[in-house]
């Protein structure tokens, strides 16, 4: 499993940082990175399929998160190629450079080292939608038409929410101000206006559930949203044959065959590993037997992978912050520093921290590990320093009359009489990690978040249990060992 032996190797990095500048050795199998929802899911593995067909061997790495983040694995060389699309590139990734045409995209990829395929075939642009009925009844046709409602609640996937081609850019555009305008998952999205919480979506054109839920995608009449033709994005790095390989996919796949895919995933439940294996069968005749693990090789790969990132960042946590708060009890000049620096740590969101980790770091499990280690100092250095404080006086005056070392005082009197203090702080660390390291998927970390995201992905709730169930169940185990620790060093 690539996963694992990713795991170590990253850990093995984070000790030789040299290694991480080392260039691609032609053994070592290209990666394909795929966003977050089912068709990029889906179009990471026919390219993965494509390029094992051609003799290459490959590491799909798959629901990655947004757009920045695969992007700047592309540019790391954390991947090697990932499906995105047109519109994307010249709004988002490209933005503010002036692109006109498709040669002067090709031309400023080309700048920074990534080349691209030409266009997949179908066109996967935004739209704004709302529930037919509802449309009907409100005369609602055209995105301008939205202006004279603004008692409608808007839902949009929290890309949307940010990215100037989304709604920033539609806001402004139409005049839109509603008065209720949510963030959330894409595919929960879907939930929330099938049940009425929601009125205004943002759709992607090939989503299945538009006919599932009989939406209707809204005119847009002012031309806002660009064509966002599907492409393979790649690292000028990838041999001509590889870059063959997924140029085959060019004008292969139209609206009409995405639907189909992305429906047989989301609506049917099919693996999509499997999906594109059918499709890759019956266009270009590659016969491929994708695996499938079941339930409990996923539980066994997912629980090493989650107490791999988990244990080392809580060892790497213990080794440094229990030195740090010594150095804060007993150094005044250094208290409000080294406090004051893992209280700023750990005010910063996990995901933040998460995706932060990644310029420095690239994705997998090496920057899962880093942030997660930042995050947990706060506890065990501020637990250090109130242990080693709260010695009553008198005993601190013994050790000096008897005229004991300050080395030897620390080390045989401060430290064994701060130690329940020290172990509550691992316990709130350790504890806290296990919750984190499930954000350590959208790096392509594993773990238990992998289910998780799946699971919220195809709106399948045994998956999100597959997860979530192993991680509340692992975060009491850690209590309870700590809580007996505790107990007999008492």
């Amino acid at each position: 499993m690539w996963r694992s032996i990713y795991v170590y190797a990253w850990c093995l990095t984070l000790l030789s940082p040299g290694v991480l500048a080392q260039s691609q050795s032609q053994t070592q199998p290209l990666t394909i990175g795929s966003k977050l929802y089912t068709e990029n899911v889906l179009l990471g593995h026919l390219a993965a399929q494509s390029l094992e067909e051609a003799g290459y061997s490959t590491f799909h790495n798959e629901q990655l998160g947004g757009t920045r983040i695969l992007w700047n694995a592309l540019l790391s060389g954390g991947i090697d190629v990932y499906p995105d699309y047109t519109g994307t590139i010249t709004e988002e990734i490209l933005a503010g450079q002036g692109i006109s045409s498709r040669q002067d995209m090709v031309t400023a990829l080309s700048a920074v080292g990534v080349g691209v395929t030409g266009n997949i075939g179908f066109n996967n642009t935004y739209a704004l939608g709302m529930r037919r009925e509802q449309a009907e009844a409100l005369g609602i046709e055209t995105i301008s038409d939205l202006r004279a409602h603004t008692d409608l609640r808007f839902g949009f996937s929290n890309e949307f929410m940010e990215r100037q081609d989304g709604w920033p850019g539609v806001r402004a555009e139409y005049g839109l101000a509603p008065l209720s305008v949510t963030g959330l998952d894409h595919a929960l999205a879907y939930r929330g206006i099938a049940s009425g919480n929601i009125d205004v979506l943002d759709l992607y054109s090939t989503d299945p559930e538009i006919a599932f839920y009989d939406l209707v995608a809204l005119i847009d009449d002012q031309q806002f949203f660009p064509d966002y033709d599907a492409v393979f994005l790649y690292r000028d790095t990838l041999s001509p044959a590889a870059a063959a390989a997924l140029e085959r996919f060019t004008g292969a796949i139209d609206e009409t065959a995405m639907i189909a895919m992305n429906a047989a995933v989301k609506l049917d439940q099919r693996d999509d590993a499997m999906v594109a294996g059918d499709f890759m069968s019956s266009r270009f005749g590659v016969v491929s037997e994708p695996s499938s693990s079941g339930l409990w090789p996923r539980f066994v790969q997912n629980t090493l992978d989650h107490l791999t990132l988990v244990s080392i960042s809580l060892g790497m946590a213990i080794l440094v912050a229990i030195p740090m708060g010594v150095l804060a009890a007993k150094v005044r000049s250094l208290e409000s520093v080294l406090l004051g620096i893992s209280s700023v740590l750990q005010t910063i969101p996990s995901l933040a921290l998460l995706v932060l980790m990644i310029p420095l770091f690239g994705i997998g499990a090496l920057p899962a590990i880093v942030a997660m280690f930042l995050y947990s100092l706060l506890p065990i250095v501020r637990n250090t320093h109130a242990g080693i404080r709260q010695i009553p006086a008198t005993v601190m005056e013994s050790a000096w009359a008897l005229g004991l070392p300050n080395s030897l005082i620390l080390r045989r009197i401060e430290l064994p009489m701060a130690i329940p203090s020290i172990l509550s702080g691992i316990k709130i660390s350790a504890v806290m990690n296990v919750g984190v390291a499930t954000l350590g998927a959208l790096i392509g970390a594993g773990g238990y978040g992998q289910p998780i995201l799946t699971g919220i992905r195809l709106d399948n709730t045994a998956l999100i249990l597959e997860g979530a169930i192993p991680a509340a169940v692992l975060a009491l185990l850690v209590q309870g060992f700590f809580d007996r620790v505790e107990k007999r060093i008492r």
